[in-house]
C-alpha cells in the first residue's frame, strides 16, 4: 500500500516540484495551499506524512502542527522554511516536528527525510471518522495482557533506574485490571517525562488497543478547548459548519491524556468534573447524552494544593482525578538515568537523520551527570538535538556542549544569584524589582499568567511593568544613538 503524503505551501512552483518528486518515487500525493485547507483535509483522511511550509498565510506551519496534535493525530511532520534558524527549528521540535529543513533545499534531501520520516512511524493510525465497534472494543478487553504488559514507553520506564517506583506502580495499574473508570494524576516538573508515563499508562491499561489522545490545557484558548475535549453540534456557533467529534469520543476506550490541567479555567473545571462524576458528556450545542469509555490521565507541574487555596482550582476535581498519584520525580534526583535516555534519544536520532552516533562513553556521562538539569529531560533532549543538528558528530564529545554544562552550572540560578548580590545597595529597589520580574518570566517560560500569580500581582500590572520597561530600553537606545552621531 502506498505511503499518503500532504504537502502544504502557498508557492505553487515548491508544491508541484514537490507533488512531482515525491509521486516518482512512489508516493500517494495530495496538496494544500494553506493551513486551514490542510486541517480540512487531514480531518478527513489519514496521511503517513505532513511535509510544510513554516509560514503561510493564516494557519502557520506551527500552528498547524499543534491543530494536529490536539486532535490526537500523531503523523509525523517535516517542517520547511526559507527564515530558519536553530530556535526555530527546536520550537518546531518541540510541538512534535519529525525534522526540520531550511530553504532553499534539495529535492534529494527532502526524499532522503521522507524515507525516513516513513521509515520511523511504526504505530498504526486510524481516520478520525473510525469509531471503534463493539467487537473492537471486545478484542480489546479480552487481548489486554496484566502480565506481559511491555511496550515501548515501559520499556524506558523499566530501564531508569530512578524511576523505580514509577514502574512499580505501572505493573500494578496493569495487574489490578482496573477499570477507565479509574482516573490518574501524574505530578512532576515540566519536562520530567510526565508525557511518557501517561503513555505508559495506557499501554498497561485495558484500552490499550484503542487511541491515546492528548491536549495541553495550557496552549489551548479555554473558549477552544471544550470543543476540542467535548466536539460540537452544526450550528452550535457562528463558525460550526459541520458536526466535530471531541476528544472523549475519540478515544474510544483508550486514554485521554490532559496535560497541564492546572492551567484549566474554573468553569471547564466544573463540566469536567461532571464527566468524571457521570462518565457522560455532551458536545457543545447538543442535547443527546454520550457515554465516556476512556481513562482519564490528567498531568501537572503544579502544586495543586496551592492552586486549590488561591481558588484557581476545584477541591473536588482534584481528589476525582488523584484515584491513583504518580510522582515523577526530576533528572537531576535520578542521574543514573542519563545513560538511557541519551542512548535512547541517539538511537532514535539515528534512524530518523540516517546517522550512526556512539553510545555515550562513561567518561563523558560523568561529566554530564554533575549538571543539574533545570530543564529534566526536554532540556537533555533539546541540547542532543542541537548537536546533532549542528555538528553531526560520529560520537559525542565535551567539546559539543555548552560550557555551563560540562562545569555542571545552572546558568539561571548563578546569574541570578550573581546580579541580585550586586544588586544589594547598589542600586534603585525599582531595579531589583525589575530584574526579578524578568528572572521570574524567564523561569516560567514567558508565561505571564503563570508569573503574575507567582509575583503576587494581577497580569495588568505585569503588562503595564513590562511595557514601561520596553519604553526605558527604546528610550535608551534613542540616547545612544544620539551620542553616537553627536
Amino acid at each position: 500500500m502506498k505511503s499518503r503524503i500532504l504537502i502544504v505551501d502557498d508557492e505553487a512552483a515548491i508544491r508541484s516540484s514537490l507533488q512531482e518528486s515525491l509521486s516518482s518515487e512512489g508516493y500517494e500525493t495530495e496538496i494544500a495551499e494553506s493551513g486551514e485547507e490542510a486541517l480540512a483535509k487531514c480531518h478527513g483522511a489519514v496521511f503517513d506524512l505532513v511535509v510544510t511550509d513554516l509560514r503561510l498565510p493564516g494557519v502557520s506551519g506551527l500552528e498547524l502542527l499543534q491543530a494536529l496534535r490536539n486532535q490526537g493525530q500523531s503523523t509525523p511532520v517535516i517542517m520547511m522554511t526559507a527564515y530558519g534558524d536553530v530556535d526555530t527549528a527546536v520550537s518546531a521540535m518541540r510541538l512534535g516536528a519529525y525534522d526540520f529543513i531550511p530553504k532553499p533545499f534539495k529535492l534529494n534531501t527532502i526524499k532522503k527525510q521522507v524515507r525516513a520520516a516513513l521509515r520511523a512511524t511504526l504505530a498504526p493510525r486510524v481516520s478520525v471518522q473510525e469509531a471503534p465497534s463493539a467487537n473492537t472494543k471486545a478484542k480489546a478487553s479480552a487481548t489486554a495482557r496484566p502480565n506481559d504488559s511491555e511496550g515501548p514507553y515501559m520499556d524506558m520506564i523499566r530501564a531508569c533506574p530512578g524511576l523505580g517506583k514509577v514502574g512499580d506502580m505501572l505493573q500494578k495499574i496493569g495487574a489490578s485490571r482496573s477499570g477507565n473508570d479509574t482516573s490518574i494524576l501524574i505530578q512532576g516538573e515540566s519536562g520530567s517525562g510526565k508525557e511518557i508515563v501517561a503513555r505508559a499508562v495506557h499501554e498497561v491499561s485495558l484500552g490499550h488497543t484503542d487511541r491515546f489522545m492528548e491536549i495541553n490545557c495550557a496552549a489551548v484558548p479555554e473558549t477552544l478547548l471544550e470543543s476540542e475535549l467535548f466536539g460540537y453540534e452544526k450550528g452550535a456557533f457562528t463558525d460550526a459548519k459541520s458536526r466535530k467529534e471531541g476528544l472523549f469520543e475519540l478515544a474510544g476506550g483508550g486514554t485521554i491524556f490532559l496535560d497541564e490541567i492546572g492551567e484549566m479555567g474554573v468553569l471547564l473545571q466544573s463540566r469536567l468534573l461532571r464527566v468524571l462524576e457521570n462518565r457522560r458528556f455532551r458536545r457543545v450545542g447538543g442535547k443527546d447524552d454520550l457515554n465516556v469509555e476512556a481513562r482519564i490521565v490528567a498531568a501537572t507541574n503544579r502544586r495543586l494544593s496551592e492552586a486549590i487555596e488561591d481558588g484557581s482550582f476545584r477541591n473536588d476535581l482534584y481528589y476525582r482525578l488523584q484515584v491513583i498519584e504518580i510522582e515523577v520525580p526530576p533528572l537531576r534526583e535520578r542521574p543514573k538515568d542519563l545513560k538511557v535516555l541519551i542512548n535512547g534519544f541517539l538511537r532514535e536520532f539515528n534512524a530518523k537523520m540516517e546517522m550512526n552516533i556512539e553510545p555515550v562513553d562513561d567518561r563523558l556521562l560523568e561529566t554530564l551527570q554533575k549538571y543539574p538539569w533545570p530543564g529534566n529531560v526536554r532540556e537533555l533532549k533539546n541540547v542532543l538535538k542541537r548537536i546533532v543538528i549542528l555538528d553531526q558528530p560520529d560520537k559525542l564529545l565535551e567539546s559539543h556542549f555548552p560550557a555551563h554544562i560540562l562545569q555542571g552550572m545552572n546558568p539561571r540560578t548563578s546569574s541570578r544569584h550573581q546580579v541580585l548580590g550586586q544588586a544589594t545597595g547598589l542600586m534603585p529597589l525599582s531595579e531589583v524589582e525589575k530584574l526579578q520580574i524578568l528572572y521570574t518570566l524567564e523561569m516560567t517560560e514567558n508565561n505571564k499568567s503563570k508569573a503574575a500569580r507567582i509575583l503576587g500581582i494581577s497580569r495588568q500590572t505585569l503588562r503595564e511593568k513590562l511595557r514601561i520597561y520596553e519604553q526605558g530600553a527604546a528610550e535608551d537606545g534613542d540616547l545612544k544613538s544620539d551620542l553616537a552621531e553627536g
